[in-house]
């Protein structure tokens, strides 16, 4: 089953001129990865459309113009579940939807190709497995080494692919 051309832009031109940008999440489109959630985020106005099934008339690619954007290499039934993560995304780098502005600065992939640095709480010990001694001791400039050293440790092991020159 593919969505009918005129049904998408019938309600798409209701919108009228501030639509904003028009996307379509699809699993042909260019993949959705920070350096984009930061682009989208600087929008005034997003229009996201959802497929179903086999999708839409390639015409509402072509006519409307819809960008496509793909959250991953698989297929879904539709749109709707991309659509919400391009949104969770999305929001939480728009001024004033998180506490703190600075917040997201330090999340995976705010520096490109590196992923955050492992989180701790309380109890100092669980099960045998502790803190790390130097986010305990109060020295700013060693805990934000360990941090940098953690975060590039946890990246190779996790997510090699994101490492330049190891492309494993």
């Amino acid at each position: 089953m593919v969505m009918r051309p005129d049904v998408w832009f019938r309600a798409v031109d209701s919108l009228g001129p501030e639509r904003g940008r028009t996307i379509l999440l699809s699993p042909a489109g260019r993949r959705l990865d920070q350096a984009l959630v930061r682009e989208l985020a600087s929008e005034a106005r997003l229009t996201l459309l959802c497929g179903r099934y086999e999708g839409v008339d390639e015409r509402v690619v072509e006519g409307l113009p819809a960008e496509e954007i793909s959250i991953g290499d698989y297929v879904l039934s539709g749109g709707e579940l991309p659509a919400l993560v391009l949104i969770e995304a999305v929001t939480r780098l728009v001024p004033g939807v998180i506490g703190s502005e600075d917040s997201h600065e330090q999340d995976s992939f705010s520096e490109p190709g590196l992923l955050d640095h492992p989180q701790y709480t309380r109890p100092r010990t669980f099960r045998g497995l502790s803190v790390p001694e130097v986010l305990l001791g109060g020295n700013h400039a060693e805990v934000a080494r360990w941090r940098r050293e953690a975060a590039e440790a946890k990246t190779r092991k996790n997510r090699p692919d994101l490492v330049p020159g190891d492309r494993s």
